[in-house]
């Protein structure tokens, strides 16, 4: 999407991102059916942001086109002793606590956040240690 709101074609982002323009196109859909862009059809159309980008969270983005965010798809462990695998039982919690973690660093960045670090206008994410 261009900075100052003018319509960006789904082949210029896709030479700018070097994604095939089909698997663009099906994100693009996602993304508009969640109300984060908006498409103008027609000469100069394209794709605009629906809202500001600092708006916009990496969680509203992954949910869009990902779904729900949850790592793995295991159910939900038994606690207190309920469970004849115990030890996977405690393993399910762990990774419900990391999915959990990774839902809330991706709410707690926004779309503007990105941009300024790709500008190199802000440092990149310090590693988690």
């Amino acid at each position: 999407m261009h900075a100052d709101g003018t319509p960006t074609s789904v082949r210029d982002i896709a030479d700018r991102t070097v994604l095939p323009q089909p698997y663009l196109e099906q994100i693009l859909l996602a993304l508009k059916g969640a109300g984060l862009v908006r498409s103008k059809r027609g000469v100069g159309g394209g794709y605009v942001l629906a809202r500001p980008a600092n708006e916009i969270t990496l969680a509203q983005i992954v949910s869009a086109v990902d779904g729900p965010i949850v790592v793995g798809d295991f159910g939900e462990p038994h606690q207190n002793g309920a469970c004849d695998h115990e030890g996977q039982c405690v393993l399910l919690a762990v990774w419900a606590n990391v999915g959990e973690h990774m839902r809330r660093l991706l709410e707690g960045r926004t779309l503007a956040d990105i941009a300024e670090i790709a500008r190199g206008e802000a440092p990149w994410p310090e590693p988690i240690s």
